[in-house]
This record gives C-alpha cells, sequence and structure tokens, in this order.
C-alpha cells in the first residue's frame, strides 16, 4: 500500500520491509499502525549490526530489491516472492527467485530466537 505521496507504506495486515546491498529498509511509520515485530525486526537489525532505515521509498526501489519480507504478529517474518507480477531475482544468481535471500534468513533466526527467550521469560 502508498502513502498519500505514494510512497511504500505498508501492507494490510503486515509492515513491508526491503533489502537493498545489505541495508533493511521499512516506511517512515508515518502512514501504518505502529507494530511489535515491526520494531523488533528495527531493534533486531540495529542490535546486530544489520544497517536499518525507516525512509520514505518507492515502487521503483522495491523492484530493484535484493529481498523484500513482511512482518506480523503470527507469522514473524515471511519473505515476498513476487511483487505486482515480478518475481524477485537472485541477485547473485541472475536467475529466478531462490527463496530467503541472506539477511531475510539471519533476521528470521534472529526474531526466532527472540521470540523463544520472550516466551520463556518468568514474569
Amino acid at each position: 500500500m502508498l502513502d498519500p505521496h505514494g510512497f511504500v507504506a505498508t501492507c494490510n495486515s503486515t509492515h513491508f520491509f526491503i533489502v537493498r546491498r545489505g541495508e533493511v529498509w521499512t516506511s517512515t511509520g508515518q502512514y501504518c499502525i505502529p507494530g511489535i515485530t515491526r520494531a523488533n525486526m528495527i531493534r533486531l537489525c540495529r542490535d546486530n549490526g544489520i544497517p536499518v532505515s525507516e525512509k520514505s521509498f518507492s515502487l521503483y526501489d522495491v523492484y530493484g530489491a535484493d529481498e523484500a519480507f513482511v512482518t506480523g504478529t503470527f507469522a514473524g517474518l515471511t519473505p515476498v516472492r513476487e511483487i505486482d507480477g515480478r518475481v524477485m531475482r537472485d541477485p547473485l544468481m541472475r536467475g529466478e527467485w531462490q527463496g530467503p535471500g541472506a539477511v531475510s534468513r539471519k533476521l528470521s533466526t534472529l526474531y526466532k530466537e527472540l521470540a523463544s527467550a520472550e516466551s520463556t521469560r518468568t514474569l
């Protein structure tokens, strides 16, 4: 979904992220509901040395992304295979989508570890 200025904002029930040259981008948050999973993903990036930016970006930026994923309460991190009928291409293989990229896989693992730690934490 786009914001009133035409920048990528969010999806209907998830938050959208792209990865370009190893840097994670997500919207400014101005036109989306604050999400706990979104905030955790941004924090995981910062805590683990993965560059992350909350910024305005266009569909043109999305179409040229190396990876894309969405986050949500129930699924955590879900890799995106296709955007507007365009299959995400592996930038190194230059072929069809090969599955989640390295950054998505790392963040998914980190998020699962965080969720596991949080679920066993005593109140």
